[in-house]
């Protein structure tokens, strides 16, 4: 019995260190602010225009998406993505979100159906995320899903994602709303980006304290090895009394 008790306790105390460390990436991307991470766009894939039925959906999705990443990320003053996650600099791909928004369906883009502005799940980005290519990358992604345009309501609602790029899997994801303001469709909605990462600012450390305990996504179980078939004796006898009338034949 005390042999017992001997070696269990290690193994408690290991499995706590091994619990423990799985537990830390989004809690280590909130503490670390000396930490940088990669900017990764806003993806429009899912996005729904409400209140513009005269938009061009076509010039939409093959030169405003594209447009307003452009912006975004070509004036770092004004949307200060490192600043609004407390950070003093950060790394930028866009590759994988403009393959992706180049390929958003065009027939579904417009939208006069209201609920149509609440209509992902947190279980859908999760999703959108594990569907992506980082080209290899690893460390933590920042994306920001584009859930609706409401022209009618001068808003846009977004996903705002930090997800583990070695492992596809979404580690955080808060929904947040922005303003719309300003000329032309590209400026008009960018400034509504603009809104939310001065919110996403404010509310880091709101979100600091809200995932102190968050456990990181359980890696998903390799794939079964493929089963081989096996032949009964009965089949092996019936292939090579085949195999024999072939040859007379």
């Amino acid at each position: 019995m005390k042999l017992s008790r001997f070696i269990a306790l290690p193994m408690i105390v290991a499995g706590m260190f091994v619990s423990t460390a799985h537990a830390q990436k989004l809690k280590s991307f909130f503490e670390n602010t000396d930490s940088s991470f990669t900017w990764l766009g806003v993806d429009f894939t899912q996005t729904r225009l409400l209140g513009d039925n005269a938009a061009n959906a076509a010039d939409i999705v093959d030169r405003h998406f594209i447009g307003i990443n452009d912006v975004v990320l070509n004036e770092p003053k004004k949307y200060d993505i490192a600043g609004a996650f407390h950070r003093k600099s950060v790394a930028n791909d866009l590759s994988a979100v403009s393959k992706h928004n180049a390929a958003t369906n065009k027939e579904s883009l417009k939208s006069d159906n209201s609920a149509d502005a609440t209509r992902l799940k947190p279980e859908d980005i999760a999703r959108l995320v594990k569907a992506y290519d980082y080209g290899g990358k690893k460390g933590i992604g920042v994306i920001f899903f584009m859930e609706s345009m409401n022209k009618s309501e001068k808003e846009a609602s977004m996903y705002v994602t930090v997800v583990d790029m070695a492992t596809r899997n979404m580690l955080m994801t808060e929904r947040m709303t922005g303003k719309a303001k300003g000329f032309g469709f590209r400026n008009y909605w960018a400034f509504s980006v603009h809104d939310v990462m001065d919110d996403v600012s404010s509310n880091y450390k709101k979100w600091k304290e809200k995932y102190a305990e968050a456990k990181d996504p359980e890696p998903e179980p390799a794939p079964a090895p493929a089963k081989k078939e096996v032949k009964t004796a009965v089949a092996a006898k019936e292939v090579k009394e085949a195999k024999k009338a072939k040859k007379k034949s």
